[in-house]
């Protein structure tokens, strides 16, 4: 069975997407820029506040579906810059207690404004 996903604690969706879809028992979350969800824009400037923003998002989205930080086994990173990897890492850390996700990070062409996008995968029993 497949059901979407809306929080209003995470920025709607700005195209042709869903916020998340559940299968079964994973939770897949699409791409979270660091949009505020009250403003609907980029606010933060450096890589550390928008990694922090990405990630309560995702934790907003994660939450209305049941689901936590503690169940994410995979996430992809999208950098705007490889030179920001090392920074990302050290905000992205506070989010995780023990057992990280698995995880893939690319530097790649993002929306004006963005550093970085996350997009994860959660699996609930």
């Amino acid at each position: 069975m497949k059901k979407t996903v809306l929080s209003q604690n995470a920025p709607k969706p700005i195209g042709p997407y869903s916020q998340a879809v559940q299968a079964g028992k994973f939770l897949f979350v699409s791409g979270q820029l660091a949009i505020d969800p009250a403003e609907g824009k980029i606010i933060a400037q450096t890589i550390t506040l928008q990694t922090y923003q990405v990630m309560e998002n995702i934790k907003a989205v994660l939450e209305v579906a049941g689901y936590s930080l503690k169940d994410v086994v995979q996430s992809n990173v999208y950098l705007s810059s490889m030179w920001l990897f090392d920074e990302f890492n050290r905000a992205y850390t506070k989010y995780f207690e023990e057992e990280f996700p698995a995880r893939a990070t690319v530097g790649s062409e993002l929306k004006a404004g963005a550093l970085v996008e996350v997009s994860v995968v959660a699996y609930k029993d």
